[in-house]
């Protein structure tokens, strides 16, 4: 089943969207590579040339070394349709078919904070993304996601691994290699506590165009993205854009007029495309997260409260922090109706909140 997941990926011109569709039509990874070539191309957006090219399984054998790669070097693959592929991003449209790990940090964590910025990063900066991840490591099941480059992405990940929080990459190349070379041992401490995650098969170099995409993973594992420096143009930019896009909450670290790496997230304030963050209680009052002695007070309070099928639901969502509802029913073994009508009164109550996507998690 691997080689034909991975397969599916090293198509040419079988992007996410169009990789999802062969699947729904062909009723399963393998049976689009079984499947004929009169049927193929009756499928919307294949073709005559991709749907002859299909059948002929020339990614097969690329497929099966690269499976070798992933177990010689205990690297755990995640499909879109597999359980352990991050529920926030399994329901963005253009997310990766196949993400490849290797760490030991839970990515379906309760909260997910992406730290992204310039590489070109000032004291100020660095002090305000040292001093934000301070304040963020007094929450619970917090994770912190970053892209390992220069800059704002290493102190984050150097500030999480300081703190004993969990801090995962998402790099833009393959998994058996480390951008920039300089950051080598950071990577290696990461997968002490946290990880490395990448949508690229081994051999994959860190080519400009590949960040962009690693930046669409990086917004869609969020809950929050903050931008802490940034200059007129930038990845981060880009990132706070797509997290938009996704319906994520986005903040900006505000700086003077005239710093070259404020302009960019005093132009997303400006223009309502993210909220100006001072301090961590800033996201903390946004995101409405509380400390966590009252919020274990409270949900103690409010889960005697309950009737039994919502006390099972929120035993998954204790035990899973963020579940999306076909999972959700999976789980608890209820009816659609039914558990459509338990989350309704779990909201209702403030016990649970729905994020994008049909993901419901506790509220704090």
């Amino acid at each position: 089943m691997l080689q034909y997941q991975i397969a599916l990926t090293l198509l040419p011109n079988v992007g996410p969207k169009l990789g999802r569709e062969l699947v729904a039509y062909c009723g399963g990874v393998e049976a689009v590579f079984r499947e004929k070539t009169s049927r193929l191309i009756k499928i919307p957006g294949i073709g005559k040339e991709l749907s002859e090219a299909i059948p002929k399984q020339k990614v097969l054998d690329r497929a099966i070394e690269e499976t070798e790669f992933l177990e010689k070097n205990k690297i755990k693959p995640l499909f879109y349709l597999s359980k352990d592929f991050p529920s926030r991003l399994k329901h963005c449209a253009d997310a990766p078919l196949m993400l490849y790990y290797k760490g030991n940090a839970n990515l379906d964590s309760r909260k997910v904070v992406s730290i992204i910025g310039t590489r070109k990063a000032t004291e100020y900066g660095k002090m305000f993304c040292k001093q934000l991840v301070q304040d963020l490591s007094a929450h619970e099941d917090i994770l912190i996601l970053s892209g390992l480059a220069y800059g704002i992405d290493s102190c984050a990940h150097r500030a999480s691994l300081d703190r004993s929080v969990p801090t995962v990459a998402v790099m833009g190349h393959s998994l058996d290699r480390v951008y920039p070379p300089a950051n080598h041992s950071l990577a290696a401490k990461m997968l002490e506590k946290g990880g490395l995650l990448s949508e690229f098969v081994s051999d994959t170099k860190p080519d400009r165009e590949n960040f962009p995409r690693r930046n669409r993973v990086v917004a869609g594992m969020s809950d929050a993205v903050v931008v802490v420096e940034s200059g007129k143009k930038g990845g981060a930019l880009i990132t706070a854009d797509i997290a938009n896009s996704y319906n994520r909450d986005v903040f900006a670290v505000p700086g003077r007029l005239n710093d070259t790496y404020s302009e960019g997230c005093n132009n997303l304030i400006k223009t309502n495309r993210a909220a100006l963050i001072e301090s961590a209680e800033d996201i903390n009052y946004i995101m409405g997260w509380t400390k966590e002695k009252s919020k274990k007070h409270i949900q103690r309070k409010l889960f005697t409260e309950l009737n039994p099928e919502e006390e099972l639901i929120v035993k998954v969502l204790q035990s899973k922090g963020t579940i999306a509802i076909d999972d959700l029913i999976l789980e608890t073994r209820m009816g659609a109706t039914k558990i459509a009508s338990s989350l309704l009164n779990l909201e209702f109550s403030g016990v649970i909140k729905c994020m994008p996507g049909k993901v419901y998690c506790l509220i704090d």
